[in-house]
């Protein structure tokens, strides 16, 4: 995924109300974005840290600026949620992600569950459908390793159940955690965070439900998912 347009650099002030941002750019400019993020934003949101923003012509915008980028520990973190479904689509489109490819549909937001729509469904016509879900991932606390959630996701255990509940129709259901970090080659629920959705995640893969990490590419020209990574919670994993 190429950014539109060259992102401009800055300093983040302060981030409030869980969707602005004050910035103050390189060259001066005092902006006000909007920060596309419902999460906690743990590490992420600390006043002083690079952030690259993005900018829309769009006359109908009330904040003309968007954050897409901060840097925290020395590595680029890409902080917009509404990327990794994008980032997805791009990569099933190009095959790019082995584990999901042979499907010669891809269809966006269909309805499943209780008042659900999941992120996608892949189809073909010699195999059982397979119900994806997309999460973003961006915590890091410690060492190399990516958690999920960083704060309580009542909605994310939702689609656990959700997607537990196509494999018991005999459907394929894959849980895919895209993680937007350059720092991070491990991946695993946080249970400090959100004891639930640990336990949550680890009931959904006994029960057939697979479990994805991919790892992103990230400059402040483009965000690519590029390989896979270890799920510490996984069965048999160390």
């Amino acid at each position: 995924m190429n950014f539109p347009s060259p992102l401009d650099r800055g300093v983040l002030v302060s981030r409030y109300k869980r969707f602005f941002a004050d910035v103050v750019l390189d060259d001066g400019r005092e902006i006000t974005a909007h920060c596309p993020n419902p999460g906690a934003m743990l590490g992420l949101n600390t006043p002083g840290l690079p952030a690259w923003v993005s900018r829309s012509e769009d006359p109908k915008r009330k904040l003309a600026h968007t954050v897409e980028l901060v840097e925290a520990d020395g590595a680029l973190v890409g902080i917009n949620t509404m990327h990794p479904n994008r980032l997805v689509a791009e990569a099933l489109a190009a095959d790019a992600i082995p584990e999901l490819t042979g499907y010669a549909k891809h269809r966006r937001e269909v309805r499943y569950g209780t008042n659900s729509r999941v992120d996608f469904l892949l189809q073909a016509p010699d195999r059982a459908p397979c119900w994806l879900e997309v999460k973003n991932c961006h915590l890091r606390r410690t060492g190399t390793l990516a958690e999920f959630p960083d704060c309580v996701a009542a909605r994310s255990l939702k689609h656990l159940r959700e997607l537990t509940a196509m494999v018991e129709a005999g459907e394929r259901a894959v849980m895919l955690f895209v993680i937007q970090r350059t720092d991070c080659d491990a991946f695993s629920a946080c249970a400090e965070l959100d004891p639930a959705y640990a336990i949550g995640l680890a009931q959904a893969a006994a029960a057939g439900v697979e479990v994805l990490a991919y790892a992103c590419e990230i400059s402040p020209e483009r965000v690519v998912i590029s390989h896979t990574v270890p799920w510490v919670g996984a069965a048999g994993s160390s």
